[in-house]
């Protein structure tokens, strides 16, 4: 009798953990369809800043992700009432409990995005309505609240106003911010968080080759997948990064830098470690061509990658594809000397040269610049990397909204 009850109690406990319940139900109905939430509002922005200033570092000694500036953003959702008061307060730990649903289903995401320092001491955002709408998509894809991205964005302008002193000058040095939703419900039930909170910090960056372009070499991996459609490649979510680690220090041993991702028994080219990937050749009928994997749902939809497309095909010098390839093409083209230039793209570097692929025991020798032996990068990569600078700094005028004036 005891072994049965004791059974029933065990069964029923486990099926309380695997079903949403009826009150996730009504979490996720007064998410998306109630419009009596207090929205996202940055008019009743709180401001408590810092009233101890860290020392500033010099711009030779940025490492990226290791500093913080004095102050963060933050502000916290609850189901049935909506987004609280934004506050933008001394930066410093966030207090949670054990049971918080983002330790133990990986209820969050996040974005990555800089703020620049113009010629004329303007600080300057770079597309930030595209890091917004991105964020809403990947918070919706784990059912996290959706947010209102120009209020965001004023948020955000005003963090930058009141920690100004910490945006480097110069031209390759930024402000890194590190928009975040996480879910905070105190619960071991697997089902929508009743509770939320965004933060955004930042930290001060110098440029991701400091003395330089490096071209990396990769390795094609096919035994571990970093995303498969259906499931979460084409949001920014922190799952998705923590199982490439280990493939990639697996590579790191092998003397590669990074992972070319690949996927299905057709071996099709994905994403490059964390970055978009980008292929410059002739293609099959000579045609001069710049291709990148198409968005089939496990691809992230860089704001990199949509800025390289947007410019390559205002140029109107080649050809510019969104499709499907194989490693079975780049052996080919490579044999056939058709490869002129690969290259990784994302907010960290803007673009990665690649100078090396290894696959299935044989080299691909990617092209760098002919004209210049010593040269780490093709003409393409400097010329992508040079014109989005230039937007982001202000010095050229790119398309209208690119380049978002604090």
């Amino acid at each position: 009798m005891f072994v049965q009850r004791t059974m029933r109690q065990a069964i029923q406990a486990h099926s309380a953990i695997s079903r949403p319940s009826v009150y996730a139900s009504k979490v996720l109905s007064s998410r998306f369809y109630s419009s009596a939430l207090a929205p996202l509002d940055a008019s009743k922005l709180e401001i408590h800043p810092s009233k101890n200033h860290k020392k500033l570092q010099e711009n030779k000694d940025l490492v990226f992700g290791k500093t913080f500036t004095d102050n963060m953003l933050v502000v916290e959702w609850e189901a049935g009432k909506g987004w609280g008061t934004p506050q933008i307060k001394e930066y410093g730990k966030l207090q949670l409990d054990p049971s918080a649903v983002v330790f133990h289903y990986a209820f969050e995401c996040f974005e990555g995005m800089k703020a620049y320092k113009d010629k004329d001491g303007k600080t300057r955002l770079f597309r930030p309505d595209m890091n917004m709408k991105r964020f809403n998509r990947s918070a919706n894809r784990i059912a996290l609240p959706s947010f209102e991205n120009d209020e965001l964005v004023k948020c955000i302008s005003e963090f930058l106003k009141v920690d100004d002193r910490w945006i480097p000058e110069g031209r390759g040095y930024s402000l890194y911010l590190r928009p975040t939703m996480i879910g905070t419900q105190e619960s071991l039930g697997v089902g929508a968080s009743n509770k939320a909170m965004i933060f955004v910090i930042a930290s001060p960056v110098g440029p991701y080759f400091p003395s330089g372009f490096a071209a990396v070499n990769l390795l094609a991996t096919s035994e571990k997948v970093r995303a498969w459609p259906g499931g979460t490649g084409d949001a920014k979510v922190g799952g998705n990064y923590a199982p490439c680690i280990k493939p990639q220090l697996d590579a790191n041993k092998e003397g590669y830098q990074q992972n070319l991702w690949l996927f299905g028994g057709d071996h099709q080219v994905t994403e490059v470690g964390t970055m978009n990937c980008f292929v410059y050749w002739k293609n099959e009928k000579g045609e001069t061509e710049l291709v990148t994997p198409a968005l089939d749902g496990s691809i992230l939809p860089g704001v990199t990658r949509d800025s390289i497309l947007s410019l390559a095909r205002q140029w109107g010098e080649f050809k510019v594809s969104e499709r499907k390839f194989t490693m079975k093409d780049l052996v080919k083209a490579d044999k056939e000397g058709r490869i002129i230039e690969m290259f990784g793209a994302g907010t960290a570097c803007i673009v990665c040269p690649i100078k090396k692929i290894h696959y299935e025991g044989h080299d691909i020798h990617v092209p760098l610049d002919p004209s210049d032996k010593t040269s780490q990068a093709g003409k393409l990569t400097k010329r992508i990397n040079d014109a989005i600078m230039d937007i982001q700094y202000g010095d050229k005028e790119g398309p209208k909204g690119w380049s978002v004036v604090v």
